[in-house]
């Protein structure tokens, strides 16, 4: 059925009016279920109340609270301390996390730990921060499924792309995600790349012009320590066909207070820097967040979030339609949400394609354009981001095409 644009005159407030109620109508039910969508600004006085509970506990003050080193320093990473933390904790519940611990590594930052509700086994924080028996039970992922030993011709590098690649500088991370991508790196130890390979990486770049667009990453690349980050972007921006240099980082959702001055004043060195940060859950836009995020656009960074589609998480429309609502009310635009890979141990996180075009046909029309990112399924063993989008081209010839719009509707399009 074509929409009928060619009204009479007379008619044309009606027909606006009428088209306002229509409107009006097809958002109602995202508005009634999106105040039962928690947010990190809603939930302000208990993340509060959980990181007073968490200094007591360490006899720790506000002060150390906002210094990262003290949080990575405090990072919890044993049952021990946080069933001492939470004794709501069950028995049985720290002998699961335990147990996986012993196979896949887990962390949690105070600071991410005190948006956790620990006592509902559905709170999306705690999903994404502490490891469950569905780890062990995944006979269907690899380890490797981006193929990233078949993309490194040089140390550290990963290149997938004719123009751009990426520089992974550390296995470190201020918490250990439970869908990481990269768990094969995490090992039991932190680790920073050796300065003897960044430099072997750097002539790689140097040797080959075509590269205007390095990606450093991780780990966290904002792990790194201010004066190796210094170096190493100083490197980049001497390079002249280098363009652009990236970050990817996850610390304005798990340790915003990384984001200090001194940060700031390094990354305003060398633009243009663009970050590209993970938050997968409006309860991870918090007022922290949103500080930081502040003070690296202040700094002259252009920052993008990169959201994973996460089963029980955020693969339901209204909360990911939520959740890009509240990154743009920070000055964060939504980049990709990318489908969760085949990672081994993640399958139980892992939704169906059909979740995500349910998402991108929620979001279309449904809210602003920048609210809306590109949908990406990462081609296994290295072939590349592929966009999937819901079907909007019905059919097209050399001078007539039939399109679907947002609301499901057909519309003939004359391209003479």
């Amino acid at each position: 059925m074509a929409i009928q644009l060619n009204n009479p005159p007379d008619t044309n407030r009606q027909f606006s009016l009428r088209r306002a109620s229509e409107l009006k109508q097809k958002i109602t039910p995202y508005l009634e279920k999106c105040h039962s969508i928690p947010t990190g600004f809603l939930s302000a006085a208990l993340i509060q109340q959980r990181r007073n509970h968490i200094l007591n506990y360490f006899q720790a003050t506000d002060q150390d609270w906002e210094n990262w080193h003290w949080q990575i320093k405090h990072r919890i990473q044993n049952t021990d301390t946080l069933s001492a933390l939470f004794p709501q904790l069950s028995a049985e519940q720290c002998a699961e996390i335990q147990h996986i611990g012993r196979s896949f590594r887990w962390a949690i930052s105070p600071y991410y730990l005190s948006l956790m509700d620990i006592t509902d086994v559905q709170d999306p924080i705690r999903l994404q921060g502490l490891p469950t028996f569905a780890e062990l039970s995944d006979d269907f992922g690899e380890e490797d499924p981006m193929g990233e030993a078949l993309t490194n011709p040089a140390p550290c590098i990963t290149r997938r792309y004719p123009d751009r690649l990426i520089i992974n500088v550390t296995n470190m991370c201020a918490m250990y995600c439970r869908h990481c991508q990269r768990r094969r790196n995490i090992g039991e130890t932190d680790s920073h790349a050796k300065i003897a390979d960044l430099k072997a990486a750097l002539g790689y770049i140097r040797a080959n012009p075509e590269i205007r667009d390095v990606l450093i990453t991780g780990g966290d690349a904002l792990l790194l320590s201010d004066q190796t980050l210094d170096w190493l972007l100083g490197e980049l921006h001497s390079i002249p066909h280098v363009e652009i240099k990236r970050l990817g980082t996850r610390v304005p959702v798990t340790l915003p207070m990384r984001i200090s001055d001194d940060l700031c004043s390094i990354l305003a060195k060398y633009p243009p820097i663009y970050i590209n940060t993970q938050f997968n859950h409006p309860l991870e836009v918090t007022a922290e967040a949103k500080k930081a995020a502040d003070k690296l656009i202040a700094a002259g960074a252009v920052l993008g979030n990169q959201a994973v589609l996460l089963k029980g998480i955020n693969h339901q429309p209204e909360i990911m339609t939520k959740l890009n609502q509240e990154l743009l009310k920070i000055r964060i635009r939504p980049y990709y949400i990318f489908h969760a890979k085949n990672v081994k141990g993640t399958r139980h996180f892992v939704p169906r394609i059909q979740d995500g075009l349910a998402v991108m046909r929620h979001l279309r029309g449904y809210t602003s354009g920048l609210a809306v990112p590109t949908y990406i399924i990462n081609a296994p063993k290295g072939g590349g981001k592929t966009p999937i989008l819901p079907q909007y081209l019905v059919s097209l010839n050399d001078n007539h095409a039939v399109l679907q719009t947002w609301e499901g509707k057909l519309i003939h399009y004359d391209t003479p």
